[in-house]
């Protein structure tokens, strides 16, 4: 066998793989080996019948693809490792020359891994925020909690008010006429939801208990009825009941109640320190993604549309095993979102690409500043997913291959190099 290599644009390559008239030939025996009991030659049993003879009468090339792509697939992995090239993509095979007595000849295009051009990677000036948590976020968060144990209680002596919630009959009409799905009882409304038309909830401030009334309003302009988009209308309404909601007493038992903290200041101060932490961490993630898209955008690296097409495979992939969990297919999914299978690949690309782009030009950081795994760094990445997915680690590092390990080595190698990155980018 013999390998050429052609270099390409866009980091592509054309190998040229030849094999022998003998190599091929031994493909032929193969292919008629595993072809030979579908004809049905006079004179022959189904099976017995020589491979001239069949030959003879179906034509000379009638066992060449079944033989071409026993050649192939007996060759061509070899030859890409031959190649010498750090190919990022299958191969495109095609056949250039088949025959009797012939060497067997055909291509394999493939895109190979780009050189990275790294620019200023060190020391790159990003601007980092510092958010700063105030009184009101801490009380916004807190008052979350105190409508997590609100309670509904019934009001009788009074009539309905903004934020009450409402048990109420109702029927719509529209020149007198009574619509479609215009009529209900005993239905639930959170006066200032503004979940009913526009107007509805205000005209029921003020009505009692039993009390029925005759609201006007008008349906919007792009109302999802078509006939009574722009109309107006009239509901007679009655007030069944009226509930409000009443919120815990903001003292020392509320913090006793959702908390460990027996005080309403210690649980004050506790909420403030998760948010300042949160904060924090989003500032930290917002500040290391901007420090990696300033050392992409002063690399320079031609990405194939390979690598992309292979980063999209693996999005889609993931995206299905998640509509699965759900009982959903990816087929009707596209069908009830109104997308074919191109433009619901094309909705990936651009983060596709930047995945590639941000991987590549990282992995050329981690090899020019030599960045290495030691044995007790694995194995702490390795304790640490294990304690992610609620497994014993002693028995997930039982199970792990050495590709496996390959797999962690290259995660603590990533986090040191953007923590490189990082540690030397100049804040703002």
């Amino acid at each position: 066998m013999s390998v050429q290599v052609e270099k390409l644009e866009k980091n592509m390559a054309k190998l040229t793989i030849e094999l022998s008239a003998e190599q091929f030939e031994d493909a032929m025996k193969k292919a008629f080996n595993k072809s030979k009991n579908k004809f049905n030659i006079p004179g022959f049993r189904k099976g017995k019948a020589p491979r001239a003879m069949i030959e003879k009468m179906y034509g000379e090339g009638i066992f060449y693809e079944e033989a071409a792509d026993e050649a192939i697939n007996a060759t061509c992995m070899e030859a890409m490792n031959e190649s010498g090239l750090e190919i990022v993509s299958r191969p495109e095979v095609a056949v250039e020359q088949i025959g009797k007595d012939k060497p067997f000849i055909y291509t394999a295009t493939v895109a190979v891994r780009p050189e990275v051009t790294l620019g200023e990677y060190k020391g790159v000036e990003v601007k980092k925020e510092h958010t700063l948590v105030t009184e009101d976020d801490v009380n916004a968060e807190i008052e979350k909690e105190r409508n997590k144990q609100a309670a509904e209680v019934s009001v009788d002596d009074r009539a309905v008010a903004e934020g009450d919630t409402v048990n109420l009959d109702y029927s719509g009409s529209v020149d007198g006429v009574k619509f479609a799905g215009g009529t209900a009882e005993g239905q639930t409304l959170k006066i200032g939801s503004h979940t009913f038309i526009p107007g509805f909830e205000e005209q029921m401030v003020g009505m009692n208990i039993g009390e029925e009334k005759d609201l006007n309003v008008t349906f919007p302009t792009e109302y999802h009825a078509p006939d009574l988009a722009g109309k107006e209308a009239v509901f007679h309404v009655k007030v069944n009941s009226i509930t409000e909601t009443q919120l815990p007493a903001l003292d020392d038992d509320f913090a006793k109640d959702i908390s460990e903290f027996d005080t309403l200041d210690a649980y004050k101060a506790d909420v403030r320190a998760k948010l300042e932490a949160q904060a924090a961490e989003r500032d930290n993630n917002a500040f290391t993604n901007a420090v990696i898209e300033k050392v992409m955008a002063n690399a320079t690296v031609e990405i194939p549309d390979a690598m992309v097409e292979r980063q999209i495979d693996s999005m889609v992939r993931n995206f299905e095993a998640r509509l699965a969990q759900q009982g959903l297919k990816l087929a009707d999914f596209m069908k009830y979102t109104g997308q074919d299978e191109k433009s619901f690949r094309n909705q990936y690309r651009d983060q596709a690409e930047k995945s590639v782009r941000a991987n590549l030009v990282l992995e050329a950081v981690e090899n020019v500043e030599k960045f290495e795994a030691a044995e007790e760094e694995i194995d702490a990445e390795i304790e640490k997913f294990a304690k992610q997915i609620g497994q014993n680690v002693e028995d997930l590092k039982k199970n792990l291959t050495e590709g496996d390990r390959e797999y962690f080595k290259a995660d603590v190698i990533r986090d040191k190099a953007v923590k490189f990155l990082c540690d030397n980018a100049k804040a703002e």
